[in-house]
């Protein structure tokens, strides 16, 4: 689509596809993220069917924000917290990747070790997806005790992380790893179901009310981030989407219903506290 860009010509284009598919009078819902423009077009495209009284339940679920975009959002909230711990074990993937001779020596560290499983190399992390960082340190600390010999044979190693920072890593890589493992699930697969959405979003809810109060500061800090960042699109749950729980043989409308009284009676007691 050639320029603008702008929310008018965004939606202007869609309904034009939408008649030249035939299919303007049965959109029930547009999943988007949370670009301006976006919601801007939403707006723009949800007047443009309703004078053609060609809404759905009158369009009260038409804008669906990106599920996969929003969980994106949150955890990289939590990732502005300043962790030394982390910064130091990005900078020493960078160091040892940054040329093959230091990849060489660091290949030496590793032998010279033993008992460290290579089937996964260093991987460096991409500022714009956060499940890349997290990768980054699941791969980082299996090779923990090579980038602590390497201290000892490259004086121009600056970046080796204390033990403490280590556990550190390793206790944040813990933590980010039920995101990961939704991000996966959400974005991965080539037909995100809505039954997914109910108990992903609700598993999230619940893993960060529980944080809240994380022995480790640096936890807690980055769950009070995240949980608001949730808060701002997840406060309220989609309604149309919970319906595909209960219509799930696995969850049903009692599950559902439990599934509430645990995030509220969670909300409660992290309150007392």
């Amino acid at each position: 689509m050639p320029p603008p860009y702008s929310g008018v010509e965004l939606a202007a284009k869609l309904f034009e596809f939408l008649k030249e598919w035939g299919i303007e009078k049965k959109v029930f819902s547009l999943t988007l993220d949370n670009a301006s423009s976006n919601d801007n077009m939403q707006v723009n495209l949800k007047e443009q069917l309703s004078l053609h009284d060609s809404l759905l339940c009158d369009g009260e679920y038409f804008h669906v924000r990106c599920s996969a975009h929003i969980l994106n959002l949150i955890v990289q909230e939590g990732l502005k917290v300043d962790v030394v711990a982390l910064n130091k074990i990005r900078e020493s993937v960078k160091y040892v990747k940054g040329s093959e001779t230091r990849m060489k020596k660091f290949q030496e560290c590793v032998q010279a070790v033993g008992s460290i499983d290579t089937s996964i190399g260093l991987r460096l992390d991409v500022s714009t997806r956060w499940n890349s960082t997290y990768l980054m340190l699941d791969s980082a600390i299996k090779y923990k005790k090579a980038f602590v010999f390497l201290q000892f044979n490259d004086k121009n190693y600056k970046f080796c992380s204390s033990s403490e920072e280590w556990k550190r890593g390793e206790k944040i890589c813990e933590f980010l790893e039920p995101f990961y493992d939704t991000t996966n699930l959400i974005s991965g697969s080539s037909y995100p179901t809505s039954n997914l959405y109910f108990m992903q979003v609700w598993k999230i809810e619940v893993l960060l009310k529980e944080n809240l109060m994380h022995e480790d500061e640096v936890i807690s800090d980055m769950c009070k981030r995240m949980l608001g960042k949730f808060e701002k699109y997840w406060i309220q749950y989609s309604m149309v989407l919970a319906f595909g729980a209960i219509l799930d043989p696995r969850i049903k409308l009692s599950m559902l219903e439990f599934f509430y009284s645990k995030v509220e009676s969670d909300f409660v007691n992290v309150s007392r506290r």
